[in-house]
């Protein structure tokens, strides 16, 4: 049996600070399982007892300080608003997620103090926010110099940890109207099969 680890200091950050460019329309809007992708992304941390939730994007609550500077952008203005001691990352257009896949983020990363991702996968991401992450964020956005640093370049700078996945199709990334359609139709062949990962 897994322990219930106290998971109120982990803020639940929702990247939705993109474009949408290739998807021709705001991926926050699009309907997903009778939800807005905004409202489904919210559910999905919820259901990982994560309780707070801020939500990064020009238009959301936390707008990036440095504009243009990537996910890691998004995620250094919410440290710097938001002072958490751990976040939980996901952007708002991985609809397959389970909650049960952000959890165990969150278990390993409290159990071993680390930044923990899935193989293959940069997000989700659990990250505590310590003496390691800080000194990368203040390093990389001193000298910003119109292009923001990548995840991989935080993942090689911090202690972190990575976790083996069974099934892929969790991580779907919809970033163009045919990956919607493929997670769409996974969705409905899943709710037939009740999939378990």
């Amino acid at each position: 049996m897994m322990v219930n680890i106290e998971r109120s200091n982990v803020l639940g950050v929702i990247l939705a600070g993109g474009k949408s460019s290739r998807m021709g329309t705001d991926k926050a809007q699009l309907s997903f399982a009778g939800n807005s992708m905004l409202t489904h992304t919210k559910q999905l941390l919820s259901q990982a007892n994560v309780q707070n939730i801020v939500v990064s994007g020009k238009d959301y609550q936390c707008p990036d300080i440095i504009e243009n500077a990537g996910p890691l952008g998004g995620i250094h203005s919410v440290i710097k608003a938001y002072r958490p001691s751990a976040i939980l990352v996901l952007p708002i257009d991985m609809p397959l997620m389970q909650p049960k896949l952000l959890e165990q983020l969150i278990n390993t990363g409290q159990l071993t103090q680390q930044a923990v991702h899935f193989q293959q996968y940069e997000f989700p991401l659990y990250m505590p926010i310590n003496a390691f992450s800080e000194q990368f964020f203040n390093q990389a956005f001193s000298q910003f110099s119109g292009k923001g640093p990548s995840i991989k370049s935080l993942l090689a700078a911090i202690p972190s940890k990575q976790l083996s996945v069974k099934h892929h199709q969790a991580f779907i990334n919809t970033n163009t109207p045919e990956h919607w359609q493929k997670a769409l139709h996974l969705q409905a062949q899943n709710s037939k099969e009740s999939y378990v990962s």
